[in-house]
């Protein structure tokens, strides 16, 4: 029987928050609750669950401020959360919708539309496990399965296209202008492919911001090129038109950058996925 799944519910209501744990388990889910902000970032963060139901007025910290921290790291950062309020007001639902949350609800609820509001957030989470959220290109175990194929063959290549200064372009800018940037660049990958790959080759994400291409040496060359002449010259425009000078002094550690390395078959002729996963992610030390 498979593991159920993990909801974790952020509510102050006491009452509220121990009936929607009552009811949910009563479903077979794992359900655990938090009544203050910092508790629930730090609890998530340390086991995360499948789905957050995330009030927006806590004692201490608000749900918007908790939502923002979860997006700040790696393994939380594609989290579904589901906003709970008692607020209606349109500016109140695209602040959350904003922040990345998958769905909004407001209080009073029914609590069966809660529950298949909740079941179709998980179903929605299981179906795309192998996808990126941002740019819908595989990630995870589907990348770790093509890399599995190449460890032992004789004629392959891995372009990796690490992108740099994200963190700090999205701290400044926000999580939907850096969610931007990485589209974008997924999309000038993919377009690069196709006029200069072929129907084998396989783009995906290594981790959220590297992407890797699996191709052959001939074409990877060919790749690496064209990816440098479109993505060189398009950088300084994922920035603000008032900012990009500013931008352009600063010191390439600060500011975005996109940087391209290749591995080869002759470069790791044998050994397992993890390995492979780990030289990739070494060509840019």
């Amino acid at each position: 029987m498979a593991d159920p799944k993990k909801i974790f519910i952020v509510e102050d209501d006491t009452d509220l928050a121990s009936m929607l744990v009552d009811y949910f388990r009563s479903l077979f889910y794992d359900v655990r609750a938090a009544n203050w902000g910092e508790d629930a970032v730090q609890q998530i963060s340390a086991d995360v669950p499948d789905v957050v139901l995330l009030d927006i007025r806590l004692p201490d910290i608000d749900g918007y401020e908790v939502c923002r921290r979860l997006r700040q790291t790696r393994h939380t950062q594609n989290l579904p959360i589901i906003f709970l309020t008692e607020r209606r007001e349109r500016d109140f639902r695209l602040a959350g919708l904003e922040l990345g949350a998958v769905d909004y609800i407001t209080k009073p609820f029914d609590i069966s539309e809660l529950r298949l509001r909740m079941r179709n957030v998980l179903r929605r989470s299981t179906m795309n496990s192998y996808q990126n959220a941002v740019t819908g290109l595989p990630e995870g175990n589907a990348v770790e399965e093509e890399l599995q194929k190449l460890p032992g063959e004789a004629d392959w290549a891995v372009l990796v296209l690490g992108i740099h200064g994200l963190s700090l372009f999205r701290d400044q800018y926000g999580f939907v202008a850096a969610d931007d940037v990485t589209r974008a660049i997924s999309l000038m990958i993919t377009n690069a492919m196709q006029e200069n790959g072929s129907q084998d080759d396989f783009v995906g994400h290594l981790t959220p911001s590297d992407l890797i291409v699996i191709t052959t040496p001939e074409r990877c060359r060919k790749l690496t090129s064209r990816c440098r002449m479109r993505l060189e010259p398009s950088i300084q425009y994922f920035y603000p038109a008032m900012d990009r000078q500013r931008v352009n002094r600063l010191p390439e550690s600060e500011r975005l950058s996109v940087e391209i390395g290749c591995l080869q078959a002759q470069d790791y002729p044998a050994g397992d996925v993890a390995g492979l996963k780990s030289a990739l992610t070494r060509l840019f030390d």
